[in-house]
């Protein structure tokens, strides 16, 4: 465990500064289960009504909801829950895509206004039903009949736009990743995601949602031996499996984003967003930018200052979406592996798109609420197209 002995202290940040105060999650279901007859709505807008609840010490309207969401049926998906919820026709919302970021996207744009002044409480998270999601199609050409597509382009003509899963298999040829190290990599996942199941890790952190209140997919007999059994999924010499990757999932996740000085007028107990980043990366294979955006959040101006680095964070949450990726982070930023997604991850609990980023931040809290949990946190994804994000968290001391 990093010693945080580097660091230098902050004295307690600005009254101004961005935090979190609350963040719940539904349970993460996979597609055509548990959650198959709830579109984005249903999904979100309860933990949008309990986040209310949980702030109303605050004493604060809610100035905006932003909501992530990758495969809604389009229109301001945001805007709708919030209006389920019952927030009321004076609370707008706004529903922002930088798919499998668009969660964490939706905390960073809440903190960012609410840093600038021109908002004091922002609700902000990400939904996504794969099971609802409507089919599409491009419009027919003369005579032609249309022809579907399951995701619009991550780049344009002229630059490479495989699928993630060949994208991982490029990644882990690229980096040198064995199949071994992937289907070692995605039994842990499975087995901490079940084991912390079992212990009721998860409880704190799941509202409970149309009856369910546990994780669907966590399997504790996941082991290397039967992982090794599963043929390639979407290269022929690849080596991403439906084993060691993510679970196509339904789920939601919301926190709360007000000031410091509010979160502690209110005596709530909360989290100072030390600073987030984004960066892009060659979209051939986008699980580099998980290390890009990492390295451009580390060298801003206020970490740098604070004297904060890699070995000051003690808990560590990435958007396991292949186990190449998770490997190529934990490989190119020299992570302790041990403090990456040490409850489990999206292999073994899925990976709901539009919902993911928000569910790194509600876990990473649940971890750093623990009382030996440390005192900063990262989370991170790669993105589709060739994009990372990053987000710093800070426990606030008592």
């Amino acid at each position: 465990m990093p010693s945080h002995s580097s660091r230098r202290s902050s004295g307690g940040g600005r009254p101004s500064d961005p935090v979190i105060v609350s963040g719940r999650r539904t349970a993460i279901a996979t597609a055509g289960h548990g959650f198959a007859g709830l579109g984005t709505t249903e999904l979100a807008a309860p933990l949008l009504a309990d986040a209310v609840a949980f702030t109303a010490s605050l004493d604060l309207p809610v100035d905006d909801v932003i909501l992530g969401n990758c495969l809604g049926a389009g229109g301001d998906v945001a805007r709708v829950a919030t209006l389920a919820a019952g927030l009321g026709v004076a609370v707008p919302a706004v529903t922002v895509d930088r798919q499998c970021g668009s969660g964490l996207d939706a905390v960073l744009q809440a903190a960012a206004r609410v840093r600038s002044g021109d908002a004091r409480l922002v609700l902000a998270g990400g939904v996504e039903s794969a099971s609802t999601a409507p089919w599409r199609s491009w419009p027919p050409v003369g005579d032609a009949a249309p022809i579907r597509y399951t995701r619009a382009p991550f780049a344009p003509p002229g630059f490479p736009d495989p699928d993630m899963g060949q994208a991982a298999d490029e990644l882990a040829r690229r980096r040198g990743i064995s199949r071994v190290r992937q289907d070692e990599y995605a039994s842990r996942s499975h087995v901490l995601a079940a084991h912390s199941t079992a212990a009721g890790t998860f409880e704190v952190e799941i509202l409970g949602v149309a009856g369910l209140l546990r994780d669907e997919r966590p399997r504790s007999k996941m082991t290397v031996e039967r992982l090794g059994r599963l043929r390639p999924t979407f290269t022929a010499a690849g080596s991403a499996t439906a084993g060691n990757s993510c679970g196509i999932s339904d789920g939601a996740a919301v926190v709360s984003v007000t000031t410091a000085e509010h979160a502690r007028v209110a005596g709530l107990p909360f989290f100072r967003i030390l600073g987030a980043a984004v960066a892009g990366c060659d979209p051939a294979v986008p699980g580099l930018a998980i290390e890009a955006a990492t390295r451009k959040l580390l060298q801003q101006s206020a970490i740098a200052d604070n004297g904060i680095t890699l070995a000051d964070i003690g808990a560590i949450e990435i958007t396991e979406a292949f186990a190449s990726v998770a490997l190529a982070a934990i490989d190119g930023l020299g992570l302790d592996g041990d403090l990456v997604c040490s409850d489990g991850g999206a292999i073994g609990l899925g990976h709901p798109w539009g919902a993911s980023g928000a569910i790194l931040v509600v876990r990473l809290m649940t971890r750093m609420s623990r009382p030996d949990g440390p005192p900063v946190g990262l989370a991170a994804c790669a993105i589709g197209g060739g994009q990372g994000i990053a987000v710093l968290l800070e426990k606030a001391s008592t």
